[in-house]
């Protein structure tokens, strides 16, 4: 007798397949209003078929490359933490295995918080943090996407998302404009459009501003992120900051080593987001903070990247840390002890 499958994973696989559904509808579902402004409008009214056909190319060629980048955020997996080192290679085809042996190995303090995750009893490496939703530890973990099939956005799937973020506001902008172009063109002259056409305009008009206002707030926002080289967890969490704190005095206050958040007080809890806005412990500069994101190794691999954006170069286990970071964060302890031994 065949056992019987759980509700939940059922529910939670239809959830998954609604949300990939929904996200691709919401991609396609102008295009047959923008067949048929292009072909009443280029074609047949103004007569342009060389326009019509730049339009035409424009507007598709951002559409694959936007399906194309949630392809990748749907089909690769955002990066395993535990997992063997054929899985482990990153963009150069170098991996290192992360197990139990490493655990033991003197050099590396797996005692130190944020170097064990404990639902997984396993190592957790630099930046990776372990998903409730999925159960799972994740290689530099962004965040949990509804919207992407459910998924993770990490180290192997971050590019593509941003890439997808990005087609999809350059797509939305590029219909809005071709539309309101339309739009003016048949409020100026009513007698020679089809009377449908202005119909189909405005819902492209509205829609592409809409998509291009939600959308693109988020590939701002990313794009910033990547700038500084931060994730979405480490901007959204000024408490993170406190694992990275160096050794604190053995007496003279009541913290912990490294301290807890709820410990803190009113006033030392303004001190660490104070510090958030300033300390960026993997800002190495702009230009090298974009090549980690997005570099590649190979000839002509800008080519894919911008086809689909792909994964980040290294390893996703190690980076770079910020050279000013250790100053700042050793500035930070202080001020926390001091601010607790005054209480």
């Amino acid at each position: 007798m065949a056992p019987r499958r759980s509700p939940l994973l059922t529910f939670s696989s239809m959830e998954l397949q609604s949300a990939e559904s929904s996200t691709v509808f919401l991609i396609l579902a102008p295009h047959p209003s923008l067949l048929y402004v292009l072909v009443d409008f280029h074609l047949l009214t103004l007569r342009q078929p060389i326009i019509f056909l730049i339009h035409l190319v424009v507007s598709y060629t951002l559409t694959f490359m936007a399906l194309s980048a949630l392809i990748v955020c749907l089909a690769r997996d955002p990066g395993p933490a535990n997992a063997p080192p054929s899985r482990l290679e990153g963009a150069d085809g170098e991996g290192e295995e992360v197990g139990l042996r490493e655990a033991l190995m003197p050099d590396n303090d797996f005692s130190s918080p944020g170097k064990w995750c404990r639902k997984c009893w396993a190592p957790r490496a630099e930046r990776t943090h372990h998903c409730s939703i999925c159960n799972r530890c994740i290689l530099k973990m962004d965040h949990h996407c509804p919207w992407i099939g459910a998924k993770c956005i990490g180290h192997r799937t971050y590019p593509a998302f941003v890439h997808f973020l990005c087609c999809i506001t350059l797509l939305s902008l590029y219909v809005a404009v071709l539309a309101i172009h339309a739009l003016w063109y048949a409020f100026n002259n009513p007698f020679a459009v089809h009377e449908f056409t202005p119909v189909h305009e405005l819902g492209l008009a509205f829609a592409g501003c809409i998509f291009s206002l939600l959308v693109g707030s988020f590939a701002a926002y990313h794009i910033y992120l990547t700038s500084t080289n931060q994730t979405t967890l480490e901007n959204i969490t000024p408490f993170m900051l406190l694992r990275h704190l160096p050794p604190l005095p053995r007496s003279g206050h009541s913290l912990s080593d490294p301290p807890l958040e709820p410990e803190l007080s009113f006033a030392q809890r303004r001190i660490v987001k104070d510090a958030h806005g300033q300390i960026f412990l993997y800002d190495v500069g702009f230009r090298k903070n974009w090549a980690q994101v997005f570099g590649w190794r190979r000839k002509y691999g800008w080519l894919h990247r911008l086809w689909c954006g792909g994964a980040s170069l290294g390893d996703g286990k190690t980076f770079p840390r910020n050279p000013r970071s250790e100053g700042m964060l050793a500035k930070l302890a202080k001020e926390l002890v001091k601010v607790d031994s005054d209480r």
